[in-house]
């Protein structure tokens, strides 16, 4: 029987009850979770497609002729996580592609009608919510999230490969 995907492990402690200030933090990031899936629901329901997608299909159209690998480094994920992204975008025809004169490796990416159709019905921010908020902060507060999160995901020791998967990506 194959080994199922193992959740994050958290250092084992015993049961103990919340102190108010961890209550309090806990209730701040279900606020942030609670906004960026309710921002991810309004962009399936008015656009028909997933977060992430819609993402995608910002960046190509203000970049007409990407490639998968820039489109990747736009969006700051893996390569093929673009890959993946893209194919139901290619196969539902809101993009289109071209291979590139000699070199018929290279794709160049354009946004279709049925794509900028799909675009103009979408809630914005393109990017999400989250990443949004977060271009608006100050440098120190950024600076001190990322190094308070640090610590968070060293307890949960999570996998940081999960860090260039997009939130809003259905999987699809």
């Amino acid at each position: 029987m194959p080994s199922a995907k193992k959740p994050a492990r958290v250092r084992a402690t015993p049961e103990v009850e919340l102190s108010d200030s961890a209550v309090r933090v806990l209730r701040r990031f279900r606020i942030v979770f609670n906004a960026v899936k309710a921002h991810f629901r309004a962009v399936e329901k008015r656009a028909g497609i997933a977060g992430a997608q819609l993402w995608a299909l910002s960046v190509i159209r203000d970049q007409p002729g990407i490639g998968v690998g820039q489109l990747a480094k736009a969006m700051d994920i893996h390569q093929s996580t673009a890959s993946n992204l893209l194919k139901p975008l290619l196969e539902d025809g809101l993009v289109v592609s071209d291979r590139v004169d000699a070199d018929k490796r290279l794709v160049r990416l354009q946004l279709s009608t049925k794509g900028a159709k799909a675009l103009r019905k979408a809630p914005v921010p393109f990017t999400g919510v989250l990443p949004s908020a977060l271009s608006q902060l100050d440098a120190r507060v950024l600076a001190r999230l990322d190094r308070d999160l640090g610590a968070l995901i060293a307890m949960l020791d999570a996998d940081e490969r999960s860090a260039r998967v997009p939130l809003g990506h259905s999987g699809r």
